[in-house]
């Protein structure tokens, strides 16, 4: 790199000391839709991440001793909507931003190097802003959609005894014909070229969400021998129930991450058994930091969550893990000012040098609830493993061990897409800030 590089060591970090803020709140929007065909899903994220920073200001009075400020804006998953959210908080030094949609994102990501706000896209949005030197306000960690088909296809090759194996194969690919779906294949059609496997797509629009049977009646027609399904909301049940009306072979049929939500599986009754889903975080009530949710959280009445079942849910321990990324982060950024009060700029610092070890996932009580977490000034998406999980007819099972995406054949392609990124949006702004670099 051609700039000035600040690296801040771990030892500094740590011994420096934290001063009282200024202020006396963080602010963190969160952008949600507890409303709409996507509020199956977006309701117990939303909650997970609520309950999180909620957990945080009772139990530890905030985040370095200064409560947080927890406001929701509603999007109803509308791009023009949620772009008005975003705005709404201009001139108030909100944090970092979350806006758990593609469509969102994708506006977005303009505005966060002018605006100076850091965005973090949990595992999806675009793939490119992985490369942090062409995106140094935007952050998808633990991993791209990119990474993700490409570990897709890798569980289908050593279903098939290796990835040699996949030539002359067929994978359906079904998707929500948006930002979202749309954004891996790219990566897929590369694939399918490099294994000789022949890839079958099959869009649904947002008004077909909940009647499915033209796509399906074209999956019994083409007959693949697996597919993948990257969809949201309304769309997910939909699939898998209509999978499993033409006895499309569950174990076969495997989910991006956002695709295996409890509310998912359930509605297809027997018929979801074998489904499966990758996965980045665990499943279940038995972390301590979930626990503390329940004993400060839900028992104390200051949760949106309609049954105390819910917590620990999929979809809602996303959620937790959303709001433990944006905490670490700000936690980091504290430790590298030696403020507690932080600003925005230090914020994107701390997701920059993100270094979420094992032993700091076990102390903030999440052992086992996740891979630990490394981002770096050039790669803003950590590339981290996934595990497949399958619905056993009451819950979801992880059937794999973790592994990782196919990082080399991933990554190149990533800086490619980043370098078409800024041409085909010229004049695209260099980077200005230094490298945030953790020791």
């Amino acid at each position: 790199m051609k700039k000035t590089m600040i690296a801040v060591t771990a030892a500094a970090m740590m011994s420096t000391a934290i001063v009282p803020a200024f202020a006396d709140e963080l602010l963190i929007p969160l952008l949600t839709y507890r409303t709409g065909p996507f509020a199956g899903s977006g309701i117990p994220i939303a909650d997970g991440m609520r309950d999180y920073l909620t957990m945080l200001n009772e139990r530890d009075g905030g985040i370095g001793g200064v409560k947080i400020a927890i406001e929701e804006c509603e999007t109803g998953y509308n791009t023009q909507k949620g772009v008005e959210c975003y705005d709404s908080f201009a001139g108030r030094d909100p944090l970092v931003f979350n806006p758990y949609s593609t469509g969102i994102t994708l506006q977005l990501i303009p505005k966060a190097s002018v605006d100076g706000v850091p965005l973090l896209s949990m595992a999806y949005g675009l793939s490119a802003a992985a490369d942090g030197e062409t995106f140094p306000w935007v952050f998808n960690p633990p991993l791209s959609y990119w990474d993700g088909a490409s570990a897709a296809v890798k569980y289908i090759g050593e279903q098939e005894g290796g990835l040699e194996n996949l030539a002359g194969k067929k994978i359906g690919y079904i998707f929500l014909d948006a930002g979202y779906g749309r954004e891996p294949i790219p990566l897929l059609e590369a694939l399918a070229e490099e294994y000789g496997f022949e890839m079958t797509q099959y869009p649904v629009a947002f008004d077909q969400m909940q009647n499915q049977s033209s796509q399906w009646l074209n999956v019994r027609r083409d007959r693949p021998d697996y597919m993948i399904m990257w969809g949201w909301g309304a769309m997910n049940p939909t699939a898998v129930r209509e999978a499993a009306k033409i006895r499309f072979p569950m174990d076969k049929f495997i989910g991006v991450w956002w695709s295996g939500g409890e509310n998912d599986a359930r509605p297809a009754g027997d018929g979801a058994t074998g489904y499966k889903t990758m996965n980045f975080n665990g499943v279940g009530q038995d972390y301590q930091a979930i626990q503390d949710i329940l004993t400060h959280v839900y028992d104390a009445g200051l949760s949106q969550a309609k049954e105390r079942s819910q917590v620990g849910e999929n979809l809602y321990n996303r959620g937790v893990m959303n709001s433990f990324l944006m905490v670490e982060a700000i936690r980091t950024a504290q430790e590298m000012t030696g403020n507690a009060n932080v600003t925005p700029a230090d914020v994107r610092a701390g997701l920059e040098a993100l270094n979420i070890t094992a032993e700091r996932i076990a102390e903030a009580g999440l052992e086992g609830f996740m891979q630990p977490v490394q981002l770096s000034c050039d790669d803003h998406a950590g590339q981290g493993d996934v595990y497949v999980q399958q619905w056993n007819g009451e819950t979801w099972e992880q059937v794999s061990d973790w592994f990782s995406p196919m990082v080399d054949r991933v990554r190149p392609m990533l800086e490619t897409a980043a370098d078409a990124y800024t041409e085909a949006n010229a004049p695209w702004p260099e980077r200005e800030v230094a490298c945030a670099v953790s020791g």
